[in-house]
């Protein structure tokens, strides 16, 4: 069974950074579509960064374009996604997730990791 976890989430200050990391026990990191989503208390889980490996391609929402930086390490196995100039509004669960064919859903997810930045 595929599974990924994610760790690195934590307590900063306003402007601060993480690095969110995502292992898996599958070989996903440059294979299927991967992504990071976040989950705010009261909203519906959103899409944050993307990353198509074959058409080495990443994509951001448009809150953290400039901020977010979404890479994965082949050898480790580990998506990460590094977080810069954080703000309040940045608070959440934040999950990792993985398509499991070429154009599919994302069909593997983490059980996430709190993110809290205060102000």
């Amino acid at each position: 069974q595929i599974q990924v976890e994610e760790s690195g989430g934590g307590v900063v200050q306003a402007g601060g950074s993480l690095n969110l990391s995502c292992v898996s026990n599958e070989r996903l990191v440059g294979s299927y579509d991967m992504g990071w989503f976040r989950q705010a208390p009261g909203k519906e889980r959103e899409f944050v960064a993307g990353v198509a490996w074959l058409e080495r391609r990443t994509t951001y929402t448009d809150s953290v374009k400039g901020r977010f930086t979404i890479s994965g390490d082949e050898t480790k196995n580990t998506l990460y996604l590094q977080m810069n100039n954080l703000k309040p509004e940045d608070t959440a669960v934040y999950y990792c997730a993985s398509k499991g064919y070429y154009g599919g859903p994302y069909a593997y997810w983490g059980q996430g990791t709190q993110v809290t930045v205060s102000s």
